[in-house]
């Protein structure tokens, strides 16, 4: 019997993304080849029914460092859709610490729940015994319903734990900052200048992220357009940065330099790709392609593309401060520097004449191989 499954919200492209399509799957095959599909090193599941507590860990590769990657909590239809969602979703964080050059592996959790729970001491507890069992090759940080409280609850279990309050703290400032250099990379190659001002952006989402990346838009003077599903989060950026707000299904048709999607993935797909009237699609949002053919589409219209994992690394930048022992400025400095990556992406795809999120895989499995053979050489 095959259980259907989607995934919900996954991260990235990070090498040969399934399709929608391909990732419907049946364990019919076996466990560990699906584990062993894109060669996970380790997978992890606990489950403590006195806490309450059903989790996944999976460990993509640790190449480059221990595994970082945050802990989703997530009402999933059945325990495959989980266990399909955390492979995608670490998997992906392997490529997106590679491509930010970051000494990190891929990893990610997920904690199969209610995401709106009250009682989160027992469940964050429990997991945080998970990911102390194991020692370090995996650390963990906040994610799609979790919070840096969680994350304190987790503190009491392990040490390997990032996103701590009073440390690196909330990451959507680094984040926009990320995709606000990246977006102005864009504009470099698609205008032959990367200013924004004046410059139309259509920013779908205004969320934390989507706030600070409005923030950074309105001070070079871009011209906004923004849509949210909340109303006041629309009239907050109106009101502040002077946006133009419309409905959420309006925004893809609206006539504009740059969309920055910064909220749900898969949000360039059949239906929005022939909407858009746009030169660059730039945001912060995962897994923004529904399918890479659209990727391909998007390269076919001569739009560019940043690719996702790659644009919106600041996040990880800023939870691997902690790790590092970095300093707010040295994060900033970090972040700052996805301009260059995305200039870097953006030329391997022309020189290649291949579309973008092909080009970021290539730099990131570059850069992982180029890790693996140096060390089998002091091996």
């Amino acid at each position: 019997m095959k259980a259907q499954v989607k995934s919900s919200e996954s991260s990235l492209h990070g090498g040969s993304t399934p399709s929608r399509a391909e990732i419907t799957k049946s364990l019919d095959d076996g466990l560990f080849e699906l584990i062993g599909e894109h060669r996970h090193e380790q997978v992890s599941i606990w489950h403590d029914p006195d806490a309450g507590y059903r989790g996944i860990i999976a460990i993509h590769n640790t190449t480059l460092g221990p595994a970082l990657g945050g802990t989703r909590m997530w009402t999933y239809e059945n325990d495959l859709e989980a266990l399909i969602d955390v492979l995608r979703l670490s998997r992906g964080m392997t490529y997106k610490a590679a491509v930010a050059g970051l000494n990190l592996g891929g990893g990610k959790s997920v904690i199969v729940g209610d995401p709106n729970e009250t009682d989160r001491g027992p469940i964050f507890r429990a997991h945080g015994r998970h990911v102390q069992s194991l020692s370090g090759r995996y650390i963990t940080a906040e994610d799609v319903g979790t919070s840096t409280s969680d994350m304190e609850f987790i503190r009491e279990e392990t040490e390997y734990v990032v996103g701590l309050a009073g440390r690196s703290g909330d990451p959507s400032p680094m984040t926009a900052l990320g995709v606000y250099r990246g977006m102005k990379a864009c504009a470099q190659v698609a205008y032959g200048s990367d200013s924004l001002a004046g410059k139309t952006v259509t920013v779908q989402g205004c969320g934390h992220v989507g706030y600070y990346l409005c923030k950074h838009l309105y001070e070079e003077g871009a011209k906004l357009v923004v849509s949210d599903i909340d109303d006041r989060k629309v009239k907050q950026v109106v009101d502040e940065f002077r946006a133009t707000g419309v409905a959420p299904d309006d925004i893809y048709a609206v006539d504009a330099d740059i969309f920055a999607p910064c909220a749900l993935g898969a949000v360039v797909n059949d239906d929005s790709i022939t909407l858009l009237k746009v030169d660059i699609v730039a945001g912060a949002a995962n897994n923004q392609l529904d399918e890479e053919r659209h990727g391909d589409a998007l390269h076919e219209r001569g739009i560019i593309y940043a690719p996702d994992y790659a644009i919106n690394a600041g996040g990880l930048i800023n939870v691997n401060a902690e790790v590092e022992g970095w300093d707010l400025e040295r994060s900033r400095q970090k972040a700052s520097e996805i301009y260059a990556t995305i200039l870097r992406v953006l030329q391997i795809a022309s020189d290649a004449g291949i579309p973008s999120y092909r080009a970021a895989d290539r730099l990131a499995g570059e850069r992982i191989a180029e890790a693996a053979a140096a060390k089998q050489g002091v091996a």
